[in-house]
């Protein structure tokens, strides 16, 4: 084998032995056990609080982006009716 195929051959073995590490011994991508860490963990009752606020901002603002896109399409539409209408005549 060559220098190159030598490479290869050892980033394989050494991101297989990891992967089986970390199966081994329980870790994941978020952490011990690889579970996802819970909201209101570790957060105390004003930051809690802010959070709810901002969800509830992002909710408003995904709203008003829907609207916004629905007139975009409308307008969209009606300019294509209203220039298929001038070459109708």
């Amino acid at each position: 084998m060559d220098s190159g195929q030598l490479m290869v051959v050892l980033i394989v073995m050494i991101v297989m032995i990891g992967s089986i590490a970390r199966a081994r011994y329980g870790y994941g991508r978020f952490g011990r056990l690889g579970r996802y860490r819970h909201d209101d963990e570790g957060i105390n009752a004003q930051d809690r609080a802010e959070n709810l606020r901002l969800r509830d901002e992002v909710k408003e603002l995904k709203e008003r982006i829907k609207v916004l896109e629905r007139i975009t399409v409308e307008k969209e539409n009606s300019l294509a009716k209203e220039i298929e209408s001038l070459r109708d005549r």
